[in-house]
């Protein structure tokens, strides 16, 4: 049995990005903008997020919205702009704030790029295109 044991938990470790998904990963990239964000206040860092970021995984047009009460949202669409799946998360609001509402278009394979600035000793989205 232990031998089972072991073998499911190196399956699951190999597939772990199995688990992830369009807004889990973003929110991943953006907590690594946020560590490599200076510690000074007005310190300013830009990071890009390139879709898809998983082969096959929205790869076509999307929507992504940044809520000013936290929540990260992305909207994968079809050729057609019909929503084929949606995705959200909050994980990122453990590491930067988001003043106001973005909510962008952008076409397929575009990059996402993430502008952050330190203010009050905290990560903050200043801008997103």
């Amino acid at each position: 049995m232990k031998r089972l044991d072991s073998l499911y938990f190196l399956l699951l470790a190999a597939g772990c990005d199995g688990f992830t998904d369009p807004a889990t990963r973003l929110a991943a990239d953006i907590e690594a903008a946020s560590n490599r964000l200076g510690g000074v206040a007005g310190a300013a860092y830009t990071a890009s997020h390139k879709t898809p970021s998983k082969a096959g995984d929205c790869a076509g047009p999307y929507t992504v919205q940044f809520d000013r009460v936290g929540a990260l949202i992305i909207w994968c669409k079809n050729a057609a702009g019909a929503t084929v799946s949606s995705h959200s998360t909050t994980y990122h609001a453990r590491f930067v704030d988001t003043q106001r509402t973005f909510v962008l278009d952008k076409p397929s394979g575009s990059t996402l790029t993430i502008d952050l600035e330190r203010r009050n000793g905290r990560a903050v989205i200043v801008d997103v295109r």
